[in-house]
């Protein structure tokens, strides 16, 4: 038969940990509202930006930009995006398979590749693994700031300029919408890979189509697009970065949700527990004494 203080011990050893996982989604709830504010406000402009790009290139003529130039790869370049932190649920299990799953096609497919990793879970992970990272980033949380990402974009642009690497892949957890985020594995560069999507009503997506439109190059279409092409890498790098946190926070608001409500079910199940075991230690008790008296008469 159960001890009750053993009981009461495991109750009260639970409800703290409702209390604490309660607090993480409330946390994670208003980290996930200042996220999707942000995410919102740079998606209408990173696909007006790639649409801009996408056009500019198309009716640019002979002119062209280092970075929408595909060439056969002969070394490669991914980026895995995780969290800093756990208690998430497979926000950082799927994307490390995703990950695993590049690295093994490289391996497979004999491509040199650097490895580059965002958050703590990552970084574990490959470590774990013995798989050599060329740069690490623990400094991204729910917040990421322009400007460190444009560094990195632009080291990037660097690199495949100078022909040290030939693609830029980037495994993260992709934004829809609120209710749904899917892991992605997308080329960043070269950028003439990037598919220009438009929103449609409803909340859906589309391929961008319409009429052509004709451009007026003012001063030439070179030095549009040597100023347009990067930074439409960079909004997009940016972008995913974004997209990174607002999932993170969902999925880590959804695993609490899950965990304060599955503490709730053990406490009430404790509880009856407890009570069936008292009653049956006061019936036993009593029938103890009922036992007792009748052997004194």
């Amino acid at each position: 038969m159960p001890n009750l203080r053993a009981l009461v011990k495991r109750r009260k050893a639970v409800r703290n940990i409702r209390k604490i996982t309660r607090t993480m989604e409330l946390i994670a709830t208003a980290r996930f509202k200042k996220a999707l504010d942000r995410a919102t406000e740079a998606d209408a402009y990173t696909r007006k930006i790639a649409e801009l790009a996408a056009d500019l290139s198309k009716n640019a003529g002979e002119v062209s930009h280092p970075l929408l130039i595909t060439r056969p790869v002969k070394k490669s370049l991914l980026l895995v995006i995780t969290a800093n932190r756990g208690l998430c649920g497979g926000y950082n299990g799927s994307i490390i398979r995703e990950a695993m799953g590049a690295v093994r096609a490289y391996k497979e497919a004999s491509i040199p590749f650097d490895l580059e990793v965002s958050g703590r879970r990552g970084i574990a992970f490959f470590k774990f693994q013995g798989i050599a990272r060329t740069k690490e980033y623990t400094q991204f949380e729910d917040k990421p700031a322009y400007n460190e990402v444009d560094t990195v974009a632009s080291r990037y642009i660097d690199l495949y300029i100078s022909g040290q690497i030939d693609e830029v892949k980037v495994a993260y957890m992709k934004f829809i919408t609120a209710a749904r985020q899917q892991v992605a594995l997308e080329t960043l560069l070269p950028l003439s890979s990037m598919a220009v999507e438009t929103r449609k009503p409803g909340g859906t997506t589309g391929a961008a189509g319409g009429a052509k439109i004709d451009y007026e190059f003012q001063p030439d279409a070179g030095e549009i697009l040597a100023e347009l092409v990067p930074a439409a890498l960079k909004v997009r790098l940016f972008k995913c970065f974004l997209d990174a946190a607002v999932s993170e926070q969902i999925a880590r608001r959804v695993a609490m949700k899950s965990a304060t409500e599955n503490a709730g079910d053990l406490i009430k199940e404790i509880t009856r527990l407890y009570n069936r075991t008292r009653q049956a230690n006061i019936t036993k008790e009593i029938s103890e004494l009922i036992g007792g008296s009748e052997a004194l008469k």
